[in-house]
C-alpha cells in the first residue's frame, strides 16, 4: 500500500520520502505550525524524512531558534559603542560570551534557563541546568571555575512549593558539589506568580588564556566529527525540545523520560579531558551536546564554520540500543561533547581521551558542500543545507498589545496604604519584613553548596557579589552579581530591566570591582500572547538602552518563553547578571560591618517610591504603581566613587541599597558579622524631605550604605564631593552594644533580629 512502504531496515529514508511525498507526518504533534511543515518542505523539495522532521522541529522550536525574539535581540549587537568593545573577546552567537580582564586572562560566563524540566523532575532538571551551563563554559576553552543559580519559586507555604525547593536545592547542590564548583551567589524568591512554573535560572563562569579560546565552527573539509564523553541513553528526548514522549514509529508512542539525567563524576572527567585536548591543540572547533543534541551539534558546526559534513549515525555509542534514528539525533543526554578534529591529530585525540578513559566515536567527517548528511547503515536518512537546521529558521514578529490591565495597574499606587503612625509600629514592620521568605536568611539554601571548594573564593553569599580570584600571582579576580526584580517589570518592563541591571551593577560596584560586560535570561509568559510580548519589547529595549548607557555590553544569555500556568504569565523576569574586575581580590570590600566604632554613610538620594516595593508587597499585600525611577549616570558615578574609595582602602564595609530599603539593608550589614550599630535618621528626613517610612522603607535607586574608619572620614568625604556623590553621615558601628538602635525608633537585640531572620525559611521547609 502506497505510503506503507519500508526500506530493508525499516527506518524512514531520503529515497522512501521521495517515492512517498504524500505520507503523513506529525509535525503539528512535534510543535511545528502547518506553514513552518510548508517552508521545510519547500527548503528540501520534497517532504522531509522523519529524521529531518525531528531536526527541524527542534531547532525550530522556540529555545533553540529564538523565532520570536529575534528581532529583539538584535538590538544588543546594534546598541553597541566603542567603549562596549574595549574588552570583548567574544559576544552573543557563540556558547558563551568571553571577556578580557588584562594579563594575558580573559573569563567566560552565561546565564540560561532550566524552568520546566526542573517543574517536572526537580533534581534532575536543576543538576542538569548545571551541568548544561558549565559545558557552555568548557566549550570556550576555559576552566569552569564557579557556578550562581538565580532560583524563583511559588507560594513558600504550598505543599508543591516544598517539593519542588527541595528538589531543586539538590540537584543544584549534588552536581556542583560534585563538580567541586563553588556557588558564590544567586538568588531565592517566593512568589505565588511562580506556582506552576519555577524558575531556575545557572549561571557559570570560567577562566582562559587568550590563546586556548576555543569556537563552536568547523572550517576545514577532511576534518573528524567526533562524539565523546557518555553514551548517548534515551533520556531527555523532549527535554528542551518538542519530542516529548513521541517516538517515529509505526507503532506509536514510546514513554521516554523527557529529563535529561546527569551524571557530575562524568563531567568532571570530561572538563579535564576537554582541557587536556584545548591545551594539546589537537581540537579545531567544539560544541557542547545540549538542546537537541547531535542534531544542534552537527548543524551549528557546520553551519558557523559554511561547511557541510557527512555522518553515520550507527557509529554512536548508545546505552539503549532500542533507540531509533531520531530518538539518537534528539537524545539530550548529559555529559556529551562533538570535537572537529584534523586527521593529523587523530592519534594525539585519542591518546588523551583514553588516559582519561573518556569513550569516543568517529561519527564522520567536515565536507565542504552545504549539506548535511546523515546515513544510517547504509542508507541516507538525513539531507539538508545545514544553515537551515541550525540558523535560517522562522522569524516571527509577533502581534504586540499594550496590556489591558496595564493603566489600572500604574494608577493604583501605594500612597493608599496606611503608614506607621509612630515609631513603634515602624519597628514592629522592620522585624516583620526582614522575617518573611523573601528577606529572611537564605543560609537554609546556600549552606547546602560548597562555596570555597578550590580556595580561590573571595566573596560569597550572603555578600551583595560574589567574586572569585583568577591570577594566584598577581590576586586578579572577577566579581558577579545577578538580579532582576520581576514586580518592577510587571509594573513597567522597560523600567524593571533597567533597574535589573543598575541593581546588578551595583552589587558588583559595591565589592570593588570594575562592571565590565553583562549576561541574560530572560524569562516570559507565552510569545503568542501579544500583551506578553509588549512586555518582552519593552524589557529587551530597557535592557539594550540602560547597557549603552553603561558602557557595558550584552555578551550571550538566553530567552525562556512560555513560562505559565494556563492562561496566567509569570511576572516578565529578566535575570540580568553583571561580572565585574578588580585587580586584586584581597581590595575587596565585605557587605558587612566588621570593626567597632567606623562611621556609617548614606551614598545617594532618597525619594518617596514605595510602589511594588516589599514593604508594599510583602506587608501589605499590594502591587500597583510605577517602580522607583532609574539614573544611570547617577550610578556610573557612585560606581566610580566606590571602586576608587576601594582601592585607596578608605571604605571597610559596603552594602547596596534595594529590595526593603534603607532599614533592611541596615539590618543585614550588622547581621553579617554580628557588628551592632547606632543610626540617626533625622538629618535624611530632614534633607530628602521624607517621613520615617519613606526613610527606612523606600526603594530609590544608586544607594549604597558604608563603613568608614574615622581616620579616612575627611579623605572619604573629599572624594564624595569630588565625584559629585551625595553622602550623609547616618550613623556609627558598635560592636560592643550587640544592637542595633535607630534613634527614637527602636533598640533591636542583635540575637532577636537574627532569631526571626534565620528561622523564617529552616521553620517552612
Amino acid at each position: 500500500m502506497l505510503g506503507k512502504k519500508k526500506t530493508p531496515s525499516g527506518v524512514d529514508t531520503v529515497e522512501n520520502a521521495t517515492q512517498n511525498p504524500d505520507k503523513e507526518q506529525p509535525w503539528k504533534e512535534l510543535g511545528l505550525k502547518e506553514d513552518e511543515y510548508q517552508s521545510i518542505r519547500e527548503i528540501l523539495g520534497r517532504r522531509p524524512t522523519s529524521s529531518e522532521l525531528a531536526m527541524y522541529s527542534v531547532m525550530w522550536s522556540e529555545h533553540c531558534s529564538y523565532k520570536s525574539s529575534k528581532i529583539y535581540l538584535r538590538q544588543f549587537g546594534e546598541k553597541v559603542t566603542d567603549e562596549m568593545k574595549k574588552h570583548l573577546m567574544v559576544g552573543m552567537g557563540e556558547n558563551a560570551g568571553v571577556v578580557d580582564i588584562g594579563e594575558g586572562l580573559a573569563v567566560t560566563f552565561k546565564v540560561e534557563s532550566h524552568n520546566h524540566p526542573s517543574y517536572i523532575e526537580p533534581f534532575q532538571g536543576a543538576a542538569t541546568g548545571v551541568g548544561g551551563i558549565v559545558r557552555d563554559i568548557l566549550s570556550m576553552g576555559a576552566r569552569p571555575v564557579a557556578v550562581m543559580d538565580q532560583l524563583r519559586f511559588g507560594a513558600p507555604q504550598d505543599p508543591d512549593t516544598a517539593r519542588v525547593v527541595h528538589g531543586v536545592v539538590d540537584g543544584i547542590s549534588f552536581y556542583g558539589n560534585c563538580l567541586g564548583l563553588p556557588n558564590i551567589g544567586g538568588e531565592t524568591v517566593f512568589d505565588k506568580v511562580y506556582q506552576g512554573n519555577p524558575l531556575v535560572n545557572a549561571l557559570s563562569i570560567g577562566a582562559l588564556k587568550h590563546e586556548d579560546l576555543q569556537l563552536a565552527k568547523a572550517t576545514n573539509a577532511g576534518d573528524l566529527v567526533i562524539l565523546f564523553g557518555a553514551r548517548t541513553g534515551a533520556d531527555g528526548i523532549g527535554g528542551v525540545s518538542v519530542l516529548a514522549s513521541e517516538t517515529f514509529g509505526d507503532e506509536g508512542p514510546t514513554k521516554r523520560p523527557a529529563v535529561q539525567v546527569g551524571d557530575p563524576f562524568a563531567e568532571k572527567v570530561l572538563i579535564e579531558c576537554c582541557l587536556e585536548l584545548f591545551h594539546a591543540g589537537v581540537v579545531a572547533g567544539i560544541q557542547d551536546l545540549g538542546g537537541a543534541g547531535i542534531s544542534c551539534a552537527t548543524s551549528e558546526l557546520a553551519s558557523n564554520g559554511n561547511m557541510g559534513m557527512k555522518i553515520q549515525l550507527k557509529n554512536v555509542l548508545l546505552r539503549d540500543e532500542s533507540l531509533t534514528p531520531e530518538e539518537i539525533l534528539m537524545s539530550e543526554s548529559q555529559e556529551r561533547m562533538c570535537a572537529i578534529v584534523p586527521k593529523k591529530h587523530l592519534k594525539g585525540f585519542e591518546k588523551i581521551v583514553n588516559k582519561w578513559e573518556v569513550e569516543y566515536s568517529v561519527l564522520g567527517e567536515v565536507i565542504n558542500e552545504d549539506r548535511l548528511y546523515i546515513d544510517w547503515g547504509h542508507e541516507e536518512i538525513v539531507n539538508v543545507p545545514p544553515r537551515t537546521v541550525a540558523h535560517d529558521g522562522p522569524v516571527y514578529e509577533r502581534p504586540v498589545e499594550y496590556p489591558k490591565y496595564q493603566d489600572a495597574l500604574n494608577t493604583d499606587s501605594s500612597a493608599k496604604l496606611k503608614r506607621a503612625e509612630n515609631p513603634t509600629e515602624v519597628a514592629t514592620q522592620l522585624m516583620e519584613l526582614i522575617s518573611t521568605p523573601n528577606h529572611a536568611d537564605k543560609s537554609w539554601v546556600t549552606n547546602q553548596y560548597d562555596k570555597y571548594v578550590m580556595g580561590n573564593t573571595a566573596l560569597a553569599m550572603p555578600d551583595d557579589g560574589g567574586m572569585v580570584r583568577i591570577s594566584e600571582e598577581t590576586g586578579l579576580g572577577v566579581a558577579l552579581a545577578t538580579d532582576a526584580n520581576g514586580k518592577y517589570c510587571y509594573l513597567d518592563p522597560y523600567e524593571g530591566a533597567r533597574q535589573a541591571l543598575a541593581e546588578a551593577y551595583r552589587n558588583v560596584a559595591v565589592t570593588g570591582a570594575v562592571p565590565r560586560a553583562v549576561t541574560n535570561c530572560l524569562n516570559f509568559g507565552s510569545p503568542e500572547n501579544p500583551e506578553v510580548m509588549w512586555q518582552f519589547k519593552q524589557a529587551t529595549a530597557g535592557l539594550a538602552d540602560a547597557c549603552q548607557e553603561l558602557g557595558i555590553p550584552v555578551t550571550g544569555g538566553n530567552v525562556s518563553f512560555y513560562n505559565q500556568t494556563g492562561d496566567t504569565a509569570i511576572y516578565p523576569t529578566p535575570v540580568v547578571g553583571v561580572l565585574g574586575v578588580i585587580d586584586d581580590v584581597a581590595r575587596r570590600v565585605p557587605s558587612g560591618w566588621q570593626d567597632d566604632g567606623n562611621n556609617i554613610y548614606l551614598l545617594g538620594t532618597t525619594f518617596d517610591e514605595l510602589d511594588g516595593s516589599a514593604w508594599a508587597k510583602d506587608l501589605h499585600d499590594h502591587l500597583g504603581g510605577r517602580p522607583p525611577k532609574v539614573d544611570l549616570q547617577k550610578e556610573r558615578e557612585l560606581a566610580d566613587l566606590l571602586h576608587g574609595a576601594a582601592m585607596q582602602g578608605l571604605i571597610e564595609a559596603a552594602h547596596d541599597i534595594s529590595e526593603g530599603g534603607l532599614g533592611n539593608a541596615i539590618l543585614e550589614a550588622s547581621l553579617r558579622f554580628n557588628v551592632g550599630a547606632r543610626i540617626w535618621l533625622g538629618e535624611l528626613m530632614e534633607r530628602d524631605n521624607l517621613d520615617l517610612t519613606a526613610a527606612l522603607f523606600s526603594e530609590s535607586q544608586a544607594r549604597v550604605i558604608v563603613s568608614v574608619g574615622r581616620e579616612d572620614d575627611v579623605k572619604f568625604q573629599a572624594l564624595c564631593e569630588a565625584r559629585g556623590v551625595p553622602v550623609l553621615r547616618i550613623g556609627v558601628t558598635d560592636k560592643e552594644s550587640q544592637s542595633v538602635e535607630i534613634q527614637n525608633v527602636a533598640n533591636l537585640n542583635l540575637d532577636d533580629i537574627r532569631a526571626s531572620w534565620a528561622g523564617a525559611l529552616p521553620a517552612l521547609y
